[in-house]
């Protein structure tokens, strides 16, 4: 029997947005994960918001949906608004019904940036990494740290000479502007619309953008991020994150801590040594003598942290259709040492390793 093709609106809806989302969603555990953290922050929100006035956007609501535009990348906050409009999983996660309203962009910027110029954020983050620790999922030996470029939301005509000279953009709202030719320096140039960001180029034939680097310390049993910080970019800004790594070292117990060959510097190399770190650092043998000598290279652990990824091992990342990517997801899953998959609704995690982790997780997700 061919059903009927009826275009006309319910006026009432009996069904909440929970319901829509299915019960085994990898949302669900870390949002339990979200309210926990966000729970221990009730405190501070109350003493940092004021008690009268016109009321913000709810900071619990404002974390919730900063995660999702991370999680699914997200490119603008409008167009994260747009998605709170319609999409029914994006406003279970936040925290809205069917009949709130979505804020202006320009509204829950104004709002984030209040919030995030305080120690909430790192807060926030240090809840999340105590409950990762309580279920004994964090290694307290063995790390790895890198840098990345972060582009600044600054575009290449806004970098223009401190002293004012220097061809204007043609006319226009977003007149054009020639720049071959002309040799632009950090020293001598800036941009008008972020004067922090600074011209920098990965490596050698890569294109220099304005950036800020981010480096990340993640320990090596789960791959859980432990400490991070954002830095002004710099010729040594990378070796600059020891003092990230001191931060977090224990100091009376020795730790490993891995690193790609930027990082094979004598200045780093002996301040690692003096914290009791063992620098795990992949040599650099192209143009200078390497900091790393046989105190470190002799160990059976060094050989172990130098060897390259098994080929075919990519990245998974969750896409608008919550679905992994890649036509290869079977063998993937099988050659990954770590893999992270829903069971019964819950967070579940199998490594190669003898020993099996999983009732860890399982705790810390109930």
């Amino acid at each position: 029997m061919r059903g009927p093709d009826s275009n006309q609106q319910h006026f009432f809806s009996y069904v909440s947005p929970d319901s829509r989302v299915p019960k085994d969603h990898p949302l669900r555990p870390i949002r339990r994960m979200v309210d926990k953290a966000l729970e221990d922050l009730w405190r501070l929100f109350s003493d940092t918001y004021s008690h009268t006035g016109r009321p913000s956007i709810a900071p619990e609501q404002l974390f919730r949906a900063l995660l999702l535009q991370v999680l699914y990348s997200i490119r603008s906050e409008r167009l994260l608004m747009e998605q709170l409009d319609y999409n029914l999983l994006f406003r279970w996660f936040v925290g809205l019904s069917m009949d709130d309203p979505v804020w202006d962009h320009s509204s829950f910027s104004k709002n984030r940036e209040r919030l995030l110029n305080t120690e909430t954020a790192r807060l926030f983050f240090q809840s999340i990494r105590s409950q990762a620790k309580a279920a004994e999922l964090l290694s307290d030996e063995h790390f790895s740290v890198d840098g990345t470029l972060l582009e600044a939301w600054a575009s290449m005509k806004s970098f223009v000479a401190k002293d004012g000279s220097g061809d204007p953009p043609s006319g226009g709202r977003n007149g054009e502007r020639d720049f071959h030719g002309e040799k632009r320096r950090n020293e001598t140039h800036a941009s008008t619309t972020e004067p922090e960001a600074k011209l920098y180029k990965k490596g050698k034939g890569k294109e220099a953008k304005l950036s800020y680097i981010g480096n990340v310390m993640a320990e090596n049993r789960n791959g859980f991020v432990v400490e991070a910080e954002l830095r002004h970019v710099s010729g040594s800004v990378e070796r600059e994150a020891a003092a990230m790594i001191v931060r977090h070292s224990p100091g009376a117990q020795r730790i490993t801590v891995g690193a790609d060959k930027g990082f094979d510097t004598a200045d780093f190399v002996a301040d690692m040594r003096a914290f009791n770190v063992t620098p795990h650092v992949a040599q650099n043998m192209t143009a200078r003598r390497s900091a790393i000598d046989g105190r470190t290279t002799r160990h059976s652990g060094y050989e172990i942290s130098q060897r390259k990824p098994q080929a075919g091992r990519r990245t998974v990342r969750l896409g608008q259709d919550d679905r992994r990517t890649g036509s290869a997801h079977a063998a993937r899953h099988e050659e990954a040492r770590l893999q992270i998959h829903l069971d019964h609704s819950r967070l579940r995690s199998h490594q190669v390793a003898e020993i099996d982790r999983s009732r860890h997780l399982n705790a810390a997700v109930p």
